[in-house]
């Protein structure tokens, strides 16, 4: 995905185009750069998934390992050997989720390392683009608001995060009526 968005700001850093074509150039690169910044708010969101998906493996494969000793202790050969195949099971487990969130946190790094060149091929191109005195008046003022603490309608992460988690509850809701409306025509059958 963000192969995708870096190809798209160096072709548009690249492009000797007219000032009219530049503005909605750089428009293209702030949206792809709100995207960005989404998705690596929801790699982030994934990784700490499976920090809690790890632990909690790690949890079972501790509750296996104590009981296959108490049975042990105890004698009952049968209690031992299922304790040992879940025990193996849950180490299985913990090490794929560990491959995982290390996969997930390469992912990451990875992905932030282009957001950040992204950003600052975007501040660049702002900065490079021939501007108006008005326009000009302006976007300094945004970036005053900014600097400031101040949120840009638009840019807001929370905003882009909220509609992305509400589009996402939507496809989930129709696929839920879908898959009730399935199981009402296989009763029907």
């Amino acid at each position: 995905m963000f192969e995708r968005l870096r190809d798209a700001l160096r072709a548009a850093l690249d492009a000797a185009t007219p000032t009219g074509d530049l503005r909605e150039l750089v428009r293209q690169m702030h949206e792809a750069v709100v995207d960005a910044k989404v998705a690596v708010q929801e790699m982030r969101q994934a990784l700490a998934r499976t920090d809690v998906e790890v632990a909690a493996e790690r949890q079972r494969l501790a509750d296996a390992e104590r009981r296959g000793r108490l049975a042990a202790e105890i004698q009952d050969g049968e209690t031992v050997e299922v304790a040992q195949r879940f025990t193996a099971k849950h180490r299985e487990r913990v090490g794929v989720l560990e491959r995982k969130r290390a996969a997930q946190q390469d992912e990451l790094a990875l992905a932030e390392r282009d957001l950040t060149e992204m950003q600052a091929q975007l501040h660049k191109a702002e900065l490079d683009r021939p501007q108006g005195g008005g326009e000009r008046s302006t976007e300094q003022a945004w970036r005053d608001l900014q600097a400031a603490g101040g949120e840009r309608p638009g840019v807001d992460l929370r905003d882009e995060l909220l509609k992305s988690e509400m589009d996402r509850a939507a496809r989930e809701a129709a696929a839920e009526r879908q898959l009730e409306e399935m199981k009402k025509k296989l009763r029907k059958d």
